[in-house]
């Protein structure tokens, strides 16, 4: 069995406990970096079956490759399932055979894109780097192809009911989807230190792409965070404790006049590294984000899609795809012209200029225009 990362109570260092190969292991990793913490992991996984294994350190393993790769810089997310499916596998038996049937193996029934950021991607880091220190030859690995991109997107009027349609908390996170074009990960989990009420500024950072990025806040937008109740932390906050209060004062028919607040409520748990099936950020509003589209009477509509939204009105209003990649921190343009291709209504002029399909009426022949002589009178008569 892999070994396991914890933490003792008093202390922020992480620790591994476990038995590999039949070697216990209880020990420090002397660091309270989890990143670090799982490298470590990785690193003395290896070094233990290497020597359970062979007796002396091997090179020309996947867990060689693994090694090689953390130790310069590489990400040890995703990396788990994949150690404990290859093991020490030779690097030379793993082709795009054995990948495609790891995928299956490890993650049945995810979609190309999961399976392409969770097993391709970081295994092609691995053999790229085993293949830069001479434990095997390169490979060229070919990833699923992704489903078309997906553009989803609604009205004014509807987003203004769904947000009417949304619970007191979701309210100004739903909005602010709307008027930023933030991922939700981006959202979920902004700090009050990273806006700028006076300014009317937001800034993101260590977004997905690696990319920091500003975006102004809209006029109404800053009125809805300034209404929020508190100042550090995280932003958006889950639904907090009900509180019912009573007014002094009475109603018309005598009765007192309650009142029901919200406590601030807790932030939105962060995705769990350990777990690779948690990648998506939306699946903490999910529940709340559904039942609101259904009371306002919209149909297949995700919250990821607030940001298609706000990208296809900022192509509308203004045209300008380079600035639409700035402020939605897209990698390239290519990403940003399918919103330019679902807004053609500025293009309806040129298309109502050419010509006519059906042929013009001919001209028939020239109708005699023939004078009408008054009738002469008769003498005698007025």
């Amino acid at each position: 069995m892999p070994l396991k990362l914890y933490q003792r109570a008093g202390s922020p260092n992480w620790y591994l406990r476990g038995t590999l190969r039949g070697i216990s292991v209880r020990e420090s990793c002397q660091t309270d970096d989890r990143k670090i913490a799982g490298e470590i992991k990785a690193k003395r996984e290896w070094e233990i079956l290497q020597s359970s294994v062979y007796g002396v350190k091997t090179g020309g393993t996947f867990l060689a490759g693994v090694a090689a790769y953390l130790e310069n810089g590489g990400e040890a997310r995703f990396l788990q399932p994949l150690i404990d499916h290859f093991g020490s596998t030779p690097l030379t038996k793993i082709d795009q055979a054995a990948i495609d049937k790891a995928a299956k193996t490890i993650y049945p029934g995810l979609a190309p894109a999961t399976l392409d950021r969770q097993i391709y991607t970081p295994l092609a880091a691995v053999m790229n780097k085993a293949a830069e220190h001479g434990l095997c030859s390169p490979i060229k690995i070919k990833r699923p192809k992704p489903p078309k991109g997906r553009v989803r997107w609604i009205t004014h009027a509807e987003a203004f009911n769904l947000i009417e349609a949304c619970a007191p908390h979701l309210k100004p996170l739903v909005a602010f989807l709307f008027y930023t074009g933030a991922r939700c990960g981006e959202a979920l989990w902004l700090d009050w230190r990273n806006i700028d009420l006076q300014r009317g500024q937001v800034q993101f950072l260590d977004t997905k792409n690696g990319r920091d990025r500003g975006v102004p806040l809209h006029p109404d937008l800053v009125g809805i965070l300034a209404n929020l109740p508190h100042r550090e932390g995280c932003v958006f906050r889950k639904q907090g404790r009900k509180v019912r209060r009573f007014l002094p004062a009475k109603s018309n028919s005598g009765k007192p006049i309650e009142i029901v607040e919200y406590g601030l409520g807790e932030p939105y748990a962060p995705l769990d590294e350990d777990d690779p099936r948690d990648t998506s950020a939306g699946s903490r509003i999910k529940k709340g984000f559904t039942a609101a589209v259904g009371r306002a009477k919209i149909t297949d509509f995700h919250p990821h899609d607030c940001r298609h939204t706000w990208a296809t009105w900022h192509y509308q209003e203004n045209r300008d795809l380079n600035l639409l990649k700035e402020l939605g921190g897209w990698s390239s343009l290519e990403m940003v012209l399918r919103y330019a291709h679902v807004n053609v209504a500025h293009a309806a002029p040129s298309i109502n200029n050419m010509p006519s399909i059906a042929p013009k009426a001919a001209p028939g022949p020239a109708k005699k225009v023939v004078a009408v002589k008054p009738a002469k009178r008769k003498r005698g008569t007025a």
